[in-house]
């Protein structure tokens, strides 16, 4: 059984510790190549999803969303790439950034604010949805291509 069929479907988190968490066993599964999109609103824990992601993948650099810089890049089990695409407004913007190295690199590649470029995300992704459900509480939504 591939252990990522535990998480497959609908997960809740009550804290952003336990989304850390779920992050952090998620990436236990994870291979080179991986592309994971993340799909939710402002606060609703990206980055803290990402940040247990990094931490399962044996990253030991603080993990931050990279909204100034647009990527950031770790070293860890793999080669992990952070994007985040929350202030680029058009398409044109992410394809000048050479997103294709990172897309269909060696690394693990994780996108916050995914749907910005969806029609560039390569068919073979994991997708992610996270939905605010209450002040501390999480729904994730796992589903892979």
């Amino acid at each position: 059984m591939d252990p990522l069929d535990l998480f497959k479907g609908r997960n809740i988190t009550s804290s952003p510790e336990e989304t850390k968490k779920l992050g952090e066993t998620l990436a236990k599964g994870f291979s080179p190549g991986l592309v994971v999109a993340l799909f939710g609103p402002l606060g609703s824990g990206k980055t803290c999803l990402t940040q247990g992601i990094c931490s399962g993948l044996e990253v030991k650099d603080f993990v931050v969303s990279p909204s100034f810089v647009l990527i950031n890049e770790y070293e860890g089990k793999y080669k992990v790439y952070h994007i985040d695409l929350f202030r680029l407004e058009k398409l044109s913007e992410i394809i000048n950034l050479g997103y294709e190295e990172y897309f269909y690199g060696e690394g693990i590649c994780i996108i916050e604010w995914a749907e910005k470029a969806k029609e560039l995300l390569p068919d073979k992704r994991m997708e992610i949805y996270l939905k605010i459900i209450s002040e501390k509480e999480r729904e994730i939504r796992i589903k892979e291509f």
